[in-house]
């Protein structure tokens, strides 16, 4: 590995450890001529994952092209960067786990509407409405119902289960 300072190619490792992820490691290194210290990453090469966009058209997966879409849509939300690049991570570790070289862009559409709900509803709104191009108000409304509906279903699960629960104490 060259040092970025003097461009020397005998540097050594003077600490490794892995990163948060498990699938990189993080390594310092010391230049041995000029003494700079540095960081590297190690990571496993991954096939090229191609998305197949709607008009047919294929282009490289971009977890930064999604992160920014999802940053978009929270824009002047009370949602941390972290929690949007974890969806972004579980997202493309789902597609990856598919082990196919080419994935519908519109099934990661449909992973993002699935996780927004739970995270903010007016994100998921936004994120709906450019997602699915909506074009007049009564679309808005149709897709709060739902989301409402969704809400409610999920909140009587909730009770059910705590009912019996309950009943089982």
């Amino acid at each position: 590995m060259r040092c970025p300072r003097c461009h020397e190619s005998n540097t050594k490792v003077i600490d490794s450890r892995p990163v948060e992820d498990n699938f990189s490691i993080r390594r310092r290194r010391l230049c041995s001529h000029c003494d700079f210290r540095f960081t590297t990453f190690e990571s496993i090469e991954e096939k090229p994952l191609l998305v197949v966009k709607r008009d047919g058209t294929r282009e490289e997966f971009s977890d930064k092209k999604l992160l920014q879409g999802l940053v978009r849509s929270c824009e002047k939300r009370p949602i941390a960067l972290e929690t949007l690049e974890n969806v972004v991570k579980q997202i493309e570790s789902e597609v990856r786990q598919k082990e196919q070289n080419e994935v519908p862009s519109t099934l990661i559409g449909e992973m993002v509407m699935d996780i927004l709900p739970s995270i903010d509803e007016v994100a998921y709104i936004r994120y709906a409405s450019v997602y699915r191009h909506f074009e007049d108000p009564t679309v808005f409304l149709e897709e709060i119902k739902q989301l409402k509906a969704m809400q409610a279903s999920n909140e009587d699960k909730i009770r059910e289960e705590a009912k019996g629960k309950t009943e089982e104490n």
